[in-house]
């Protein structure tokens, strides 16, 4: 005989997959359009870098006549030189109306200065509130210092001293990282974007279980069965990680396959999202689902109504994923009690996959054993809400 909450569960279902708009939300939009969305706008974003990388610097430039030595050392790294207003008011002007970007200013007390061995003055006019201009700015203060090192070489050398006393410390820098690692800068979301679409995938269900039974008027004939309560909300909650399972598994496997064509190695990254990485990844966030399912369920138990309980839940729904903005932010790294945490830990499991580290068994056990403790707590929290009375009110 089969279990009644199997029966629940298969009843949910088939009620869930009969609601073409439902069944869209649910494991269309969020599991699919998501990851590529994803992957189109780094793509979008990876090209326009390698873009600007390989653009040429426009550089205008007023009083050119009296530095000519330092107009041919920008041109001959890469800068586009034009003719600009002749005053540093006018370049100010300029720049604020938009009219120009980049104004560099060479006054006519510039060569003098420079005779004298003292600092001679340039100008470099940009707005710093436009940020499409900050790497063109930052570019031409690097061009303009390094020609500042070269004159002051060729200082020292006309005074039979080697430029290499000015450098006591010679400063190098090993970057350990890996082509994997450097990759998570730019994947880092995509551990979010997993988490909220295996909750959406279940949201709708969740929310039919009571709310939306309640404002049909079903609840009341279906609690009259001759069911434990128990199995009622246990089959509806078991339909609801059926749905997140299946969403979760779509966006991992849209992931997988949107990732590769997304330009990773222009800039030195590689993407290590394979399939063992993406089975790895779907292993560590399953334990999520139940707390998920419970959550959400509970949320929905104490509501009146199938918009009011939408509201509420689509609230909820950023309380799993809060954590992973923490982590963004502070750089968390892995340890045991930040594994005690579900949604972070998860958030952290992923981070090491897409980075290529090996995971901790211990680590791995520490996430999956608290998410399934916290989500039987939700559970059991779930049917006990379910046995009262005040639910048909």
């Amino acid at each position: 005989m089969k279990s009644p909450a199997l029966i629940v569960a298969v009843k949910e279902i088939r009620e869930n997959l009969r609601d073409r708009r439902t069944f869209f939300s649910a494991l269309v939009f969020g599991p699919l359009v998501g990851p590529i969305l994803f992957a189109l706008m780094m793509t979008l974003t990876l090209d326009r870098a390698v873009s600007n990388l390989d653009t040429p610097l426009e550089l205008a430039v007023s009083g050119q006549s009296v530095a000519p030595n330092l107009i041919r050392f920008l041109e001959e790294n890469g800068t586009t030189i034009k003719t600009a207003l002749p005053s540093l008011a006018a370049a100010q002007a300029a720049v604020r109306a938009g009219d120009a970007d980049l104004v560099l200013v060479i006054p006519e007390r510039y060569a003098e200065r420079l005779q004298q061995g003292q600092p001679a003055p340039l100008d470099l006019v940009w707005d710093s509130s436009n940020n499409q201009v900050a790497k063109y700015a930052a570019r031409a203060h690097n061009l303009l210092e390094a020609y500042g090192r070269q004159l002051a070489a060729v200082r020292l050398q006309a005074r039979g001293i080697s430029p290499i006393t000015m450098l006591p410390i010679d400063v190098r820098t090993v970057d350990v990282s890996t082509p994997a690692g450097r990759s998570v800068l730019v994947l880092g979301m995509m551990t979010y974007l997993i988490l909220f679409a295996t909750l959406m995938g279940g949201l709708y269900l969740a929310i039919d279980a009571t709310a939306g039974e309640r404002e049909r008027g079903s609840l009341e004939a279906l609690l009259t069965l001759p069911v434990q309560r128990g199995s009622l909300i246990g089959g509806k909650i078991l339909a609801t990680c059926l749905f997140m399972t299946l969403s979760l598994a779509l966006t991992v496997a849209a992931f997988t396959v949107s990732l590769r064509w997304v330009p990773l190695e222009s800039l030195g990254m590689s993407s290590n999202f394979g399939v063992p990485v993406a089975l790895a990844v779907l292993g560590v966030t399953l334990p999520f689902v139940p707390l998920g399912a419970g959550l959400m369920t509970v949320i929905a138990s104490f509501t009146r109504s199938y918009k009011e309980a939408q509201t509420w839940v689509a609230l909820v729904l950023l309380i799993p994923t809060l954590p992973i903005l923490v982590a963004s932010l502070y750089s968390l790294k892995e340890n045991a009690w930040l594994m005690a945490l579900p949604s972070l830990s998860q958030h952290l499991l992923i981070t090491q996959l897409l980075r290529g580290d090996s995971l901790s068994a211990s680590n791995i056990a520490i996430s999956a054993g608290t998410s399934l403790i916290v989500g039987g707590l939700l559970v059991a929290l779930a049917i006990r809400l379910y046995r009262r009375e005040a639910l048909l009110g």
